[in-house]
């Protein structure tokens, strides 16, 4: 059979419990992911030349990593051939900059010039663009960035703060889209702090500087994400969650939810009602935690598709979804793919659940119902939908995109040796 013919008995099988397939299919294209620039070189960027530090660290020597712009973009370019969807953006740190002519600046003189390429670069492929400013990997943050007890390093983050902003605006501007500017710092201790209130309330104050700079609001939306704990501050974070969603909601802006900075136990897709309560959109970084912050390659799993039911039951519109997973142990280019791809079909099983029909059946407290039309549309034949999907949004289907990529791998990556 065809992919239309499995497709047209799919539809069928979904009509049966009242599923409109055409719209679902139509409403899951709309949904804007923004992909993270930092999967195809390790996170590696290219301002600095030491390794990765402040609670940062990639695992695995699998060859063929992106060394320059150039084969990055490539990559990058090669990645949004396999991933469906209309609107699509591109997720930068500031540590991507890129210098020419035997130009650099320190992270603190960073100017909208170092980022014109990833312009060009989305402009060529109608992306949008999102930005982070980096408060990791570099000499000055071994101690503390934002919530340094040393003013002096304070007053440069601070300075690499108000400069993200000129660059968000200017990426704004520059793609017509919103541009998400997230700030996360890796600040905190690894053992038992003496003090915790000192290092917030500098946090607190540095965050006040940044947000008093002039910048316009309806380009630029910035957030503030969060963290349990992370290498060498395994005892306290200095953003911790309370600290961000309080900081956010007394200064309208957004609280980021990375789905792998909470305790394994904790439910990241029932938190995201509640902040839409006294949000008007929220922001995530979509990643999969394993025991704790790892972030691995996203997998079209359990956690995975009851977030996607969430954002599609709450109005996609209210949503940022970021992607954030970086794995050194399998080819990037294929680790991108797999990531993007899953977290579009958990948003397409999401718009091809009866959610309409499944909410109906809970106010009216009919649980035994609820819970076996739950376990019904689970054995609905989904993949045929979704390589329906895939062809019609114009990229290769499940059994033909790695295929494709191999070959890209043998005649392209591989030359990096």
């Amino acid at each position: 059979m065809t992919v239309a013919e499995r497709f047209e008995a799919a539809k069928e099988r979904y009509s049966a419990v009242g599923i409109d397939v055409e719209k679902a299919v139509s409403e899951a294209s709309e949904i804007t992911l923004s992909m993270h620039c930092w999967q195809g070189d390790d996170v590696v960027g290219f301002d600095q030349k030491g390794p990765l530090s402040g609670g940062i660290q990639t695992t695995g020597n699998y060859p063929y990593r992106a060394r320059t712009p150039e084969e990055l973009f490539a990559d990058i370019e090669k990645v949004m051939t396999y991933v469906p969807g209309k609107h699509h953006k591109l997720n930068l740190h500031a540590s991507y900059a890129i210098f020419e002519d035997g130009e650099w600046v320190d992270r603190n003189k960073i100017e909208p010039k170092h980022f014109a390429k990833w312009v060009e670069l989305a402009k060529k492929n109608g992306l949008g663009l999102d930005f982070n400013p980096t408060f990791f990997s570099h000499p000055l943050a071994e101690n503390g960035t934002l919530s340094s007890e040393n003013e002096e390093v304070r007053k440069f983050w601070i300075q690499h703060g108000i400069q993200s902003l000129k660059i968000s605006e200017y990426l704004a501007t520059e793609t017509g889209q919103p541009c998400l500017m997230n700030i996360w710092i890796p600040d905190g201790f690894k053992d038992i702090p003496a003090d915790r209130k000192g290092p917030r309330a500098r946090l607190k104050d540095s965050l006040d500087q940044i947000l008093a700079t002039p910048y316009d609001k309806d380009k630029v939306k910035v957030s503030v994400e969060s963290k349990v704990f992370g290498i060498g501050m395994e005892s306290m974070t200095v953003g911790s969650h309370e600290f961000y969603m309080n900081y956010a909601a007394q200064n309208n802006i957004y609280c980021l939810i990375d789905t792998g900075h909470f305790h394994p136990t904790e439910n990241v897709a029932d938190k995201l009602s509640s902040m839409l309560l006294f949000n008007d959109k929220v922001a995530l970084h979509v990643s999969r935690p394993v025991r704790w912050d790892s972030d691995h390659v996203v997998l079209f799993n359990d956690d995975l598709r009851e977030l996607a039911e969430e954002i599609v039951r709450n109005d996609p519109s209210r949503f940022f979804i970021g992607m954030d997973y970086f794995d050194a142990s399998i080819n990037r280019v294929s680790a991108w793919t797999n990531g993007m791809r899953n977290m579009e079909k958990a948003l397409l099983y999401a718009c091809l659940t009866p959610n309409d029909k499944l909410k109906e059946l809970q106010d009216k407290r009919n649980f035994t119902e609820l819970m076996s039309l739950r376990e019904r549309v689970k054995t609905l034949p989904f993949g045929d939908i979704w390589d329906y999907y895939c062809e019609k949004q114009g990229v290769l289907t499940e059994d033909e995109w790695f295929e494709d990529f191999r070959k890209y791998e043998d005649e392209v990556l591989s030359k990096r040796g």
